[in-house]
């Protein structure tokens, strides 16, 4: 088997392409709703407490495996394992990144479609806060399913430019604008009136409104907030450089992560708040339904709002070039010249794979699977099935497979306090916390 040729061309551009695989529809799109529906600032610090308690110890594992591996994940894990079988660990995380990437391709393409409905907003020809818009944009065959192909044709153009010259290269210039959108859009939002009522709700804790159910999510959206489960950040790992210290790139991901979850809630909350919308921004609708009407209400707002269809254009193209790659790196195994066909052949099989997903809310409205639409059921199995189950295997697998000689060596940390605490919590919490993530989501 050949061993992984490419690398990273800097840390910079390691930490950058990982933390945009992190920062996707879990950051812009899911964390700003459920906030909302679970108590504003309580909601918030449990996030957070489980991002570090949980996502980073986490993180580690996948990014150990990377470094100790040099190899796809399926490969990773037989290197390692020294029997086959224990591949199927890896292959586990292929299948979760091709359903993921069928049905988060779904919403690409509902951004794209925004892109252009937002631009003829601007142009005086689209009406983004028209009644029933997003109904009828998600009911037309025809529209979602262009959308997808487009953005899985971003997607797959990217991914052919290889680790430095594509992934690297658009991480550097999407993340950069990402964070310089957020704090325009922030600057505009906190200046409305009314304003700091959104940003209390944000990060004033009312402990009040928190539920088991609120913690539960909130547990779950710290292990997914990371992208952990389906070998992405394993992935990514294995093709950084030796000198690279794994543990500070993984705190400064973390960190990102984090600053942009908060982005998202400072970008919205303030100008939900100074219109009055607090009851109505719930539920997935919060981007494409109501802040449309919010930025309507704000002097340039249809520049705004275009703005932040871009940033959340760019939020969910760094997640979703980490989910090809995962499949494309396990077929090419280190041979660069077979990455174009490949990565193209696995971009039409996932848009494929997804237009069933697409249609679930239009044509095949009335199919469902396990009383769930298409597009639910294919979330439900990435989310509460092969992502935790992922997780959980890789854990075990290096908590009680690996040496920790070599484990230490991979992280160059010494084997002492610290690092004994973190082999516990890999040990034996994460996999009780995950399994209670597992069960509990599947009731």
């Amino acid at each position: 088997m050949k061993e992984q040729q490419v690398q990273w061309g800097s840390r910079l551009g390691f930490i950058l392409a990982a933390a945009g695989s992190a920062v996707g529809l879990g950051a812009v799109w899911k964390f700003p709703y459920m906030v909302a529906q679970f108590g504003g600032g309580a909601f918030l610090l449990i996030f957070l407490i489980f991002t570090l308690l949980v996502g980073l110890p986490m993180l580690m594992v996948e990014f150990t495996l990377g470094r100790l591996g040099r190899r796809p994940s399926i490969e990773t894990f037989k290197f390692l394992g020294g029997h086959r079988a224990y591949g199927l660990i890896g292959l586990l995380g292929n299948i979760a990144a091709f359903i993921l990437l069928s049905f988060y391709s779904v919403v690409g393409g509902w951004i794209m479609v925004y892109f252009i409905l937002a631009i003829g907003d601007i142009l005086g020809m689209a009406d983004v806060t028209a009644p029933g818009l997003f109904d009828a944009v998600t009911g037309t065959p025809w529209m979602v399913i262009t959308g997808q192909a487009a953005f899985m044709l971003i997607t797959a153009w990217i991914v052919t430019g290889g680790v430095e010259k594509g992934i690297e290269r658009a991480s550097k210039i999407m993340m950069p604008m990402l964070f310089l959108t957020f704090i325009l859009l922030i600057a505009r939002s906190m200046t409305l009136p009314g304003a700091m009522e959104g940003v209390e709700f944000l990060l004033m804790p009312d402990f009040s409104a928190i539920t088991s159910e609120a913690v539960l999510f909130a547990l779950g959206q710290s292990f997914f907030a990371l992208s952990i489960g389906a070998m992405g950040m394993l992935t990514y790992a294995s093709y950084v450089k030796d000198d690279v210290n794994l543990p500070h790139s993984g705190a400064y991901i973390v960190l990102t992560t984090v600053i942009i979850t908060i982005f998202a809630g400072l970008a919205v909350f303030p100008a939900v708040a100074s219109f009055g919308m607090q009851d109505e921004a719930q539920g997935p609708g919060l981007l494409f339904i109501i802040l449309p009407k919010v930025f309507a209400e704000i002097a340039g707002g249809a520049w705004f709002y275009l703005l932040f269809i871009l940033l959340f254009l760019f939020a969910t193209l760094t997640s979703s070039i980490s989910m090809i790659e995962i499949n494309v790196s396990n077929v090419i195994k280190g041979r660069q010249e077979k990455r174009n066909r490949v990565t193209w052949i696995f971009a039409v099989l996932i848009f494929l794979f997804g237009v069933p997903s697409t249609l679930s809310m239009s044509v095949l409205s009335d199919v469902e699977i396990f009383s769930r639409s298409i597009f639910d059921t294919m979330d439900m199995l990435v989310s509460n099935i092969f992502m935790p189950l992922g997780a959980l295997l890789a854990t075990l697998f290096l908590g009680w497979k690996v040496d920790l000689g070599s484990v230490s060596q991979a992280l160059d940390v010494k084997q002492g306090l610290i690092f004994r605490t973190w082999v516990f919590i890999i040990r034996y919490l994460l996999p009780v916390i995950i399994l209670f993530v597992f069960i509990t989501a599947l009731m």
